[in-house]
């Protein structure tokens, strides 16, 4: 009877634990596995765009190389978000020096653009996505030039190659696309948009190969300008080609169509300008340093954001619980608050880091915070007065509750991190599906439309005035530990962006999930503060939850006072990311469900 029952128990023993591994199986499944490597890895919202990343680091380019053939890819292939058009924010880590930075590739407001042209001209509004008076400078291929150049070991020509072959020969469209093209009207607006995306005069349907042959001619003529220069060797070859989209026959097209077509720039614009790098602004969360962009961008907003909800015991809330979503929510809104009233253009502005980003001024803020009912007002701080400062910055702020404007947007994301742990976090953007709408000539693309975030209400942040970067939606984010690469991650999609890369960070640091979990985890989003398109349009106490959140949740948020919109299930936006694993050496990449992106490693 002993041997018997011994051998009974070892049966049950073995059913418990079987079912223990499957109840644990279960609870970390995610519908995309995590793609891990111990060599390099890339991500981007597009397959294509990162298998052209990884084509580059198979052959021996670096992050840097890699970074500017997946999103010259991307620009083909997912042409409603970004394009050879856009503009962009860029966070890198150097691994021979140490160094983090950001790459500012902003454009730049024509010098014929000012308040008082577009209230003489266009009855005060700015058009909205739509447009040329709505666009902004293309950006990227300056910023292509810059991470070539002063990190890159490739030509324009190799890494190039991967984009001009997908302009030529063709890629096949995607229900998502196919469906975005046929029902964008301002493609319809304009001849030489139609030309391009309806070929036939028709919409191309899924499943067709889609080509792109004005682009790949425009990519030929960089290729074209690097080999004529190559004698002068690798720096004067690549500026030569950057030299050619902003100073030479492009940009005399560019100009030209501007001027032909009611537009307010001019040579002069393009061939004074060109990206900027500097010096990113940090924080430490928890022993995590996590960097933003610092200049004519919202990313250092969920910075303040973090520094409040340092404050609390967030594990303890719970994850996605009423408490924690409330308390994230109203940090938020608060953030948003001094995003108004202080960042925009560094060449321009004042913003006061030392005091926004301060222990003492996060604690003033946390106790604006009521635990109990959700806020309806704007209520931007004073962070002067933590800087030992003799005045306060004068600066206006306005609430504008009329009209619809929008705060999500299109924009696409590709990271990438080297063997050598390089590591490369680029956003690139049309702002809105298809930018301006317009392709300009014979070039094949399409210009951003980020004129339309400028206020036009004078004195303020982000108002309107020649040669301003206007503050984007766009931000990157970079994460250091103990002065090692510890993950990259981006999302796309309007004012919203940084509330998705701060959930999905606070769900891998406060939360342990994997970086994929971390991804696919059930999100909430708020508009309650102006949006960033004109005219800038606030809902007050607005807040989204996607339906995965659970209905106790969305109940327990009603009654805090949040006006509560449940989005579909898995509807609120995109991220991607790589984590690097320093105990180990391996690469966790990561895309997100909700689009069609894609991770790879080696």
């Amino acid at each position: 009877m002993r041997t018997k029952h011994s051998a009974l128990t070892g049966v049950l023993c073995c059913v418990v634990l079987v079912g223990v591994e499957s109840a644990l199986a279960q609870s970390q499944r995610t519908m995309r596995p995590v793609i891990r490597g111990t060599e390099y890895a890339a991500t981007s919202m597009k397959a294509p765009a990162t298998a052209a990343a990884m084509r580059i680091l198979d052959a021996g380019g670096n992050a840097f190389d890699a970074v500017v053939a997946g999103q010259a890819v991307l620009a083909l292939v997912d042409p409603g978000g970004n394009g050879i058009g856009s503009d962009a924010v860029i966070l890198i880590h150097d691994a021979k020096t140490g160094e983090v930075l950001s790459i500012n590739a902003e454009g730049t407001a024509p010098q014929l653009a000012t308040i008082e042209w577009y209230e003489e001209h266009n009855h005060g509004e700015i058009p909205v996505s739509d447009g040329l008076l709505s666009a902004s400078i293309p950006a990227v291929v300056d910023a292509w030039y810059v991470l070539l150049d002063r990190w890159g070991t490739m030509t324009f020509a190799e890494v190039l190659q991967p984009a001009i072959e997908v302009a030529e020969e063709g890629f096949p469209l995607s229900e998502r696309l196919a469906s975005s093209i046929a029902r964008s009207e301002k493609i319809r607006k304009y001849p030489t948009t139609m030309n391009v995306y309806w070929p036939d005069g028709r919409a191309p349907e899924a499943g067709e190969v889609f080509k792109n042959l004005d682009a790949a001619n425009t990519l030929k003529k960089l290729v074209e300008a690097e080999a004529q220069n190559a004698g002068a060797g690798r720096h004067a070859a690549l500026k030569a080609a950057r030299d050619r989209f902003y100073k030479g026959d492009i940009a005399r097209t560019m100009a030209a169509f501007f001027e032909e077509h009611g537009g307010l720039y001019r040579y002069e614009d393009f061939a004074n300008y060109s990206v900027k790098v500097e010096t990113p602004v940090s924080i430490d969360y928890r022993g995590y340093t996590v960097y933003k962009n610092p200049s004519a961008n919202q990313g250092p907003t969920e910075l303040f954001t973090l520094k409040m909800l340092e404050g609390y015991d967030l594990q303890a809330l719970g994850h996605n619980s009423v408490e924690y979503i409330h308390t994230s929510a109203e940090a938020l809104k608060l953030a948003m608050a001094d995003r108004e009233k202080y960042l925009g253009d560094m060449d321009f502005i004042t913003i006061p880091y030392e005091g926004l980003l301060s222990e003492e001024y996060a604690r003033e803020r946390r106790t604006l915070i009521d635990p109990d009912r959700a806020s309806f007002e704007l209520r931007p701080g004073t962070p002067e007065r933590f800087m030992g400062s003799s005045g306060l910055l004068d600066r206006p702020v306005h609430v504008n509750l009329e009209g619809e404007a929008d705060h999500e947007g299109d924009t696409s994301y590709i990271a990438v991190v080297d063997k050598d742990r390089n590591m490369v976090s680029f956003e690139p953007s049309l702002h809105s599906g298809f930018g301006t709408g317009v392709v300009v000539g014979d070039l094949g693309f399409i210009f951003n439309c980020r004129g339309d975030y400028y206020s036009l209400v004078p004195g303020e942040a982000n108002a309107l005035e020649p040669g301003k970067r206007p503050r984007s939606t766009l931000q990157s984010t970079l994460v250091m530990k103990d002065g090692e690469p510890f993950m990259v991650l981006g999302s796309p999609g309007g004012d919203d962006q940084i509330q998705r890369t701060m959930q999905t960070l606070l769900n891998m640091l406060e939360f342990d999930m994997n970086v994929q979990q971390a991804i696919e985890a059930p999100r909430w989003s708020t508009r309650s503060f102006p949006a960033s398109p004109f005219p800038h349009t606030m809902y007050p106490g607005d807040l989204s939850v996607e339906a995965t959140v659970s209905e106790d949740v969305q109940n327990g948020l009603v009654a805090k006072g949040h006006d509560l919109t449940v989005r579909a299930a898995w509807s609120l936006g995109a991220i991607g990311a790589i984590l690097v694993n320093g105990a180990t050496g391996v690469l966790d990449a990561g895309v997100d469900p909700r689009t069609e992106g894609y991770a790879l490693a080696r």
